[in-house]
């Protein structure tokens, strides 16, 4: 596999790391936001402003990262923002604080999401494109089977203990945003055209 190349190894393993924790929530999210008060409207609500906030952001900034001649912050910027959106979850149980963060996480989604791509892409050649991409795509797989695995697994232990396990997710997402500091952009001028973007200028 010597078409991994070390920058593809750490996406990968970031991915990895940052689906573990989503989606170590993903089975439980239902639930405890409907034991803390939210009506089924209301989750659904809920999930389809964060879902239409990432949809929009990811043309958004993959368009300014374009401009910017620079990839790895906005990767970077883009995982912080989905661990930390974790234990915030956690933190108070009011309907407008839960909207927030779970828009921070879908938010950080759509920031990384354009730039993380032009990454993998400039890692490959055109013989390899479909391999990297394919490789990323398996550990990004691999760890959304370890998250709701070990959140069964926590669960049988400490039935209905949901909100540790929003703590407990932001371990793996620390360890995505460790694994992020060693990205490095390649040497590449920004676009020369240095004007203001708008939101809906990737459209």
């Amino acid at each position: 596999m010597k078409y991994i190349t070390r920058t593809v190894w750490i996406l990968s393993l970031v991915s990895l790391f940052t689906d573990m924790a989503s989606e170590m929530l993903y089975p439980i999210m239902p639930i405890y936001l409907k034991e803390i008060g939210f009506s089924i409207i209301l989750i659904g609500i809920l999930e389809g402003v964060a879902e239409a906030v990432a949809g929009l952001s990811k043309g958004y900034f993959g368009k300014l990262s374009d401009n910017a001649g620079k990839r790895v912050p906005f990767v970077q910027i883009g995982y912080v923002f989905s661990a930390i959106s974790k234990p915030m979850m956690a933190f108070f149980i009011y309907p407008l604080w839960i909207f927030f963060a779970r828009t921070i996480d879908r938010f950080g989604k759509g920031i990384r999401t354009g730039a993380r791509d032009a990454i993998l892409s400039d890692e490959a050649t055109p013989e390899t494109k479909g391999k990297i991409f394919g490789f990323h795509r398996s550990m990004d797989t691999f760890g959304a089977v370890l998250g709701p695995a070990f959140a069964l697994l926590y669960l049988y232990f400490n039935p209905q203990d949901y909100t540790t396990l929003f703590y407990i997710a932001f371990i793996p997402g620390c360890i995505a945003i460790l694994a992020s500091l060693f990205l490095k952009d390649k040497n590449k001028t920004a676009n020369k055209l240095k004007t203001a973007t708008p939101f809906f200028s990737f459209i």
